[in-house]
């Protein structure tokens, strides 16, 4: 599978299918066709272009009934539930945060928030959306066994490094990609000094992407 981080919390796993999750791109621009989208929550830094793509997406049942509104054919889901599509299983888990959909005047409420356990070819990426730290984690862990885990790092809306060491020990992914900081001022941080801290004292792995920048993993091996 090819992973690779288009900036904030969006993502594009490339394999038997192509997946893009949470579709804003600060950068502007979409280097993949995506077979399937997952949206995390309703706020306008996640949810993104997904109401233009115009693809199969996948979110929770209030996401899912405002992108069907505008054409999109979504599939609804809720936390804890499975659901497979083309080949691919997506697993919603829960996530602590806020979820407004902003697109439509003052707004309105855009369900809860979720993170996703994706599976395909034999790889599992747990991509936390936006989050704080919670003990549950573990159960991510013992239920799920994934092997990436997308985490974010920034502070003042979400977790922040300190928080994330410790997810990433809850979640016992072997390899750690940060995600969610230095988009705005608001969530500036030194992602190198989390990846520094973990390494040194776990043998988990981080990957520090830069945007755009893409990795390969494969069941066996955390990364080549």
């Amino acid at each position: 599978m090819r992973l690779t981080w288009l900036g904030h919390a969006c993502f594009s796993l490339v394999g038997s299918r192509t997946i893009l999750i949470d579709p804003f791109i600060p950068e502007g621009s979409l280097p993949v066709e995506p077979d399937i989208v997952a949206v995390t929550h309703a706020h306008a830094d996640h949810l993104g272009i997904a109401a233009q793509l115009l693809k199969k997406t996948v979110a929770i049942n209030e996401v899912a009934k405002y992108l069907r509104s505008k054409g999109v054919p979504a599939e609804p889901m809720n936390l804890g539930g499975s659901i497979t599509v083309d080949g691919v299983r997506f697993t919603m888990t829960p996530a602590l945060h806020s979820s407004w959909l902003e697109d439509e005047g003052p707004g309105f409420y855009g369900g809860v928030a979720a993170g996703f356990v994706i599976a395909m070819d034999g790889i599992r990426v747990y991509h936390a959306g936006d989050t704080a730290l919670f003990s549950d984690m573990q159960l991510i862990r013992d239920l799920y066994r994934p092997d990436v885990a997308l985490l974010p790092v920034g502070g003042c809306f979400t977790m922040g490094p300190d928080e994330a060491m410790i997810a990433a020990r809850y979640i016992g992914a072997r390899l750690v990609i940060p995600m969610h900081y230095d988009t705005f001022p608001a969530i500036r941080q030194d992602v190198l000094g989390f990846k520094q801290a973990i390494e040194r004292t776990t043998s988990i792995r981080v990957a520090v992407l830069s945007p755009g920048e893409s990795i390969e993993v494969g069941p066996e091996s955390p990364a080549k």
